[in-house]
């Protein structure tokens, strides 16, 4: 516990009383104290210039997303990317790596100096000044691995954030990151939701010790109602950017939904939120909807009809954009799971998505470090669901492949 009050006035250790005896005054308002102290001595890097975002008429019709991306790797995605011509990106997590030689400083100083070397490629700063951007944080650039709302230095992390993306004055307003945009006229709007799984995140539950350690993740699914993914507010902002009317929906999860073939971070691990989320979009404005996520170092086109939902849904994973761990054939074998369709492409990817408006049609893709096609489906605009909808994990498939 000492380093992670390394950089703090020895006070901040614990809460304290206040001279007069009668108020106690706890970690927060000691951590508020120490970050008024230190806004104009240390560094709040921010990003290249970017591309304005599409005017909120314009009709989009391609997609680039992707994950994980450490600030010194080869930066090499970046044109390809830029070469498939996309209308926006949504960076979605794991956006630079600031915590893995963090000493547990308030000030957060690796997190910054992450964010400083990312700012410095001349790859992503040609590629922000063409391409509009739209951006969410998973656990590595929130700060803390595995992070959730218990991570104590999560407000200046935001700072940090916000400062860094320069996020709008509404992001700024409230607590975490969440954000959604609607583009397009009516019969062409596509509304973008990117999700915040981490300020609000309540701790997920670990697996009793073993010798051991298991081969795919910590963590075992909690039944604790208390235990919430998004926290109450972003679930009533949820609720009513759901209602809001649109054609088609892109909701942004950092992490995976629909799986329940590993023991990492994912939504199984609090599975009466996971329900919420599939009712509270089986109830959305009449819409198609896909479903975005990362975090893996690995991607793939995953399919479910969830009986809270009430319908088939679809999610597609990109992830690494720069930290591949493992080679596809070995990933796929490791990890089988019946609502994945295509193989767990673990080299360098990144995702994209296809918009045709005139056969209300979705064409999901993974592209590979050289742009090259690994996997690809074509899915309708809301995909029917049968009269004996498949057993949760067993997909029906449409499209090709």
């Amino acid at each position: 516990m000492r380093s992670i009050f390394a950089a703090l006035p020895l006070a901040l250790a614990a809460p304290a009383m206040a001279q007069d005896a009668q108020v106690t005054v706890g970690p927060d308002a000691f951590l508020e104290g120490y970050y008024a102290s230190i806004k104009d001595s240390v560094a709040m890097p921010t990003a290249p210039v970017g591309a304005p975002l599409p005017s909120n008429v314009a009709t989009i019709t391609r997609i680039a997303f992707g994950s994980c991306n450490h600030q010194s790797r080869s930066q090499h995605m970046w044109d390809q990317i830029a070469a498939t011509n996309p209308d926006m990106f949504l960076f979605i997590g794991d956006n630079i790596y600031g915590d893995q030689t963090w000493s547990g400083d308030a000030a957060l100083t690796t997190l910054r100096e992450a964010y400083a070397k990312q700012a410095s490629h001349p790859e992503f700063i040609q590629f922000r000044s063409t391409i509009p951007m739209m951006v969410s944080w998973d656990d590595h650039d929130f700060g803390f691995n595995d992070g959730g709302g218990n991570f104590a230095f999560r407000g200046f992390a935001e700072d940090i954030y916000e400062t860094f993306w320069d996020s709008s004055e509404e992001v700024k307003a409230r607590p975490g990151i969440y954000e959604s945009k609607v583009f397009g006229n009516a019969g062409r709007r596509v509304q973008l939701i990117m999700l915040d799984t981490r300020f609000f995140r309540a701790d997920f539950e670990r697996m009793p010790f073993r010798e051991e350690r298991p081969p795919l993740g910590p963590y075992v699914p909690s039944q604790d109602a208390g235990k919430t993914m998004l926290g109450q507010a972003q679930w009533a902002w949820l609720e009513q950017e759901l209602a809001k009317p649109a054609d088609l929906r892109i909701l942004v999860s950092s992490i995976q939904v629909l799986t329940d073939a590993h023991d990492y971070e994912s939504w199984e691990q609090l599975p009466l939120e996971r329900a919420k989320l599939y009712k509270m979009l089986g109830a959305r404005a009449d819409s198609g909807l896909v479903i975005l996520s990362g975090d893996r170092h690995a991607g793939g086109i995953y399919t479910d009809t969830p009986l809270a939902a009430g319908e088939q849904l679809w999610e597609l994973t990109s992830s690494s954009l720069n930290l591949a761990f493992n080679s596809t054939e070995r990933n796929t074998a490791r990890e089988p799971d019946p609502r994945r369709i295509t193989d767990f492409i673990s080299e360098e990817n990144f995702g994209l998505v296809e918009i045709d408006w005139d056969a209300e049609q979705l064409t999901l893709s993974l592209r590979g470090a050289a742009g090259e096609v690994r996997v690809t489906e074509t899915i309708g605009w809301a995909p029917p669901v049968s009269d004996a909808p498949p057993i949760m994990g067993e997909p029906a498939t449409s499209g090709s492949r």
